[in-house]
């Protein structure tokens, strides 16, 4: 009897546990497919068909570009490879016609892909052409990509491979059916800075980081290489510069090592910018050159009490002595070879931080003070210098906004002259950017406030007494310069050419957001970009506001939960926006509920929001109330109702069932180790183990899908 008793209430236990856990996600859920950064202009033929995919699937390239080939290669292999299951798929009836050979019983499948591409010659430079449109026939009868350029079909290959999905019960990955999308970027500069020079980043990490670029559309690796703290990079001519201004042996960047990561980029689409900040932030170069670094090696900030007084931005002192003629022999020998190392069009110079303590600390600089000489003079003989060396090198100089717009050490606009020059804002938000376009210049967006990713984490200076107050961290940035901290919806919601004329806003070239690294490493480098560089990357993309003019960071939610859950089974370990039971329920964990009305519109409750073609809004509600009972406003998205099911077995070899009831293929990673293709996460050791592994082999028709 108690055998009989247990056994009843095991099945008790049992039932409730399956009656509480969300149940399976069917290939017929009511949700559209989602593609970041939403495209310019979308379209998918209702009732929603989808069609299977062959496993001999293969891209149709035209030869003549290596790099488009390498593309098509690597996104065959991640579209059969991947195996993607959606937290909640799309609702589609699967086709039983397509291109390609069909297995028997199994209906038609897609075969392959075509890319149609007019000029295959044009360099991936700036402004160059990204525009694609994408073309799947309602029965999967054939798909196209047509793009003016290479990398317009590259973008054109990473819309096609996220409008695909794995699907359990089908055992076959589908991808949607009677799709158009007409696409194109509204700035031609996206990018990420990642600083390297204050810490060291393996080459797999940089690797992994342009790959998820590319995944969401960005198209500029912003490198900044040296810093006061290191001087990683080793030049052919000056080899003592990392050789001794580095971290040490296994802590640098080699002619390969560069060769590697610029090919790697060129082959997603990528440009890769150098900057060699100077002449600030060069303490690194006292170990190979300390006659030409003044105030190096002191300490950076003499009385704590004098802030002006300071001989540098942060720990590590030292800047370039402008006085010094060997200083234009070392910086020509640099510009040259940096300029061989990475053909991009751009040159970063840096100029920003500028420190007046730092050069008045300095004898030979005092004496030509006292002979009538400014701050400001002697940095425009730097720069005067420099900057005719790198245009002379076709490239285009690229500074920070302080050479300009640095109260106390600054140039005037004859040394840089904006037919040559780029400048990339950081301070005061849209102020800077105003400046700067109405000097004439065209403007690189990176505001501190709201494109800054090392924000809110605190301050790295040790024994700072303010922490001892404990109200000191009340309303304040919690001892971050730039606190607080930077959310995916604050990067979303910025503007980079708000408050600004039609003729300033041509002037806007794009924006970046940077990943300073003070305190950043590689074991937490993907958290802190991902997903909230991809905010950036839709902003810039396609804009972050609905066809009605409204922000869409509300909308943008459900999508973005969708894509960071991508992104993860590609191998990026980014930092999730939204607990597991809002990402099985979409909408779920929205502020204010939408109601649908009759003509299927929402009311919030105040004004009435358009939908787009996946029944989700595209506004901002208004839940009313006034300021004593303040509501934020945010977006719920409609759904249609949805017939949920459990879902058989994947197949009869070994499965686990995870959390959302998707089944669980397996595959045998590097190593013997067998790494499920569902939705859980696996160990980071294993995850960079196959990460580290593949990114070398991905270029010769590999994928980091698995």
């Amino acid at each position: 009897m108690a055998t009989k008793n247990g056994g009843f209430v095991a099945l008790l236990l049992l039932l409730s546990f399956l009656l509480s856990s969300p149940l399976p996600a069917r290939c017929d859920a009511p949700l559209p497919v989602n593609v970041w950064p939403k495209p310019t202009s979308m379209s998918w033929a209702e009732p929603h068909m989808a069609v299977r995919v062959s496993s001999s699937f293969h891209v149709v390239a035209p030869s003549g570009n290596a790099h488009l080939l390498s593309a098509a290669r690597r996104y065959a292999a991640l579209l059969l490879a991947e195996r993607y299951r959606p937290l909640v798929t799309p609702a589609v009836n699967v086709t039983a016609g397509g291109a390609g050979a069909g297995a028997a019983g199994r209906g038609a499948e897609l075969g392959y892909l075509t890319l149609a591409v007019s000029d295959l010659h044009a360099p991936l430079q700036h402004g160059v052409d990204e525009s694609y449109a994408l073309e799947i026939l309602p029965a999967g009868a054939a798909a196209t990509v047509t793009a003016a350029t290479a990398w317009g079909a590259m973008r054109g290959l990473e819309t096609f491979s996220q409008l695909a999905w794995w699907c359990g019960r089908e055992r076959a990955v589908l991808v949607a059916a009677g799709v158009r999308v007409e696409d194109r970027p509204l700035y031609p500069h996206r990018g990420l800075m990642l600083d390297t020079g204050r810490t060291y980043f393996p080459v797999a990490d940089i690797l992994r980081t342009i790959d998820a670029m590319a995944a969401n559309k960005m198209n500029v690796f912003h490198w900044h290489i040296t810093d006061s703290q290191s001087f990683p990079l080793e030049l052919p001519s000056e080899p003592a510069l990392a050789e001794k201004g580095s971290y040490g042996d296994g802590m640098r960047y080699t002619v390969d090592d560069v060769k590697l990561i610029v090919d790697f980029a060129m082959n997603r689409g990528v440009r890769v910018v150098p900057e060699i900040d100077t002449p600030g932030h060069t303490a690194s170069w006292a170990g190979a050159y300390p006659e030409l670094v003044s105030c190096a090696g002191e300490f950076w900030l003499p009385d704590a009490s004098d802030w002006p007084s300071r001989l540098a931005a942060e720990p590590g002192a030292g800047q370039l002595n402008p006085l010094e003629p060997k200083t234009y022999q070392v910086m020509s020998n640099v510009i040259n070879d940096v300029t061989s190392l990475f053909p991009d069009g751009f040159y970063h110079a840096g100029g920003d931080e500028v420190t007046p303590g730092c050069w008045n600390a300095d004898p030979s600089i005092q004496r030509y003070l006292a002979r009538g000489g400014t701050l400001s003079r002697l940095l425009e003989k730097f720069v005067g210098a420099a900057h005719p060396l790198i245009v002379s090198r076709n490239r285009t100089a690229v500074y920070w906004e302080d050479v300009l717009l640095d109260q106390a050490v600054n140039v005037t606009a004859s040394a840089i002259p904006p037919e040559t020059t780029i400048l990339q804002t950081w301070n005061n938000g849209g102020n800077n950017t105003r400046l700067i376009v109405r000097a004439g210049y065209r403007a690189i967006v990176s505001s501190a406030s709201f494109y800054y990713l090392d924000c809110g984490h605190g301050d790295f200076a040790g024994n700072d007494s303010a922490y001892d107050d404990p109200r000191s961290d009340y309303g304040t940035s919690g001892g971050s310069w730039c606190g607080p901290y930077k959310t995916w919806q604050r990067v979303y919601d910025y503007d980079v050419a708000g408050g600004l004329t039609a003729e300033e806003a041509r002037l806007v070239v794009g924006g970046e957001v940077a990943m300073w690294t003070e305190q950043v490493d590689a074991a937490v480098l993907d958290g802190r970009v991902w997903p909230r560089a991809s905010a950036m990357a839709e902003a810039l993309w396609s804009g972050n506001r609905d066809a009605t003019g409204r922000k869409r960071y509300a909308e943008a939610t459900d999508r973005l939960t969708d894509w960071r859950h991508r992104t993860v089974g590609r191998g990026v370990r980014a930092e999730p926006i939204q607990p597991l039971w809002c990402r099985n329920r979409p909408g779920m964990c929205n502020l204010v509920r939408q109601r649908r009305s009759a003509t299927g519109v929402g009311d919030s409750g105040g004004a009435a929001e358009a939908e787009d073609g996946g029944g989700r809004s595209t506004g901002l509600g208004d839940s009313g109330g006034g300021a004593a009972r303040r509501r934020w406003k945010t977006a719920a998205a409609a759904r249609r109702a949805s017939e949920t099911a459990a879902a058989g077995p994947c197949d009869g070899r070994r499965r686990q069932r995870w959390p959302g009831g998707s089944c669980s293929k397996t595959t045998t990673a590097p190593g013997g180790r067998r790494i499920g293709q569902g939705q859980h996460t696996p160990t980071m050791a294993m995850v960079n183990e196959v990460v580290t592994m593949r990114l070398a082999a991905m270029d010769a028709g590999g994928t980091m899908g698995v």
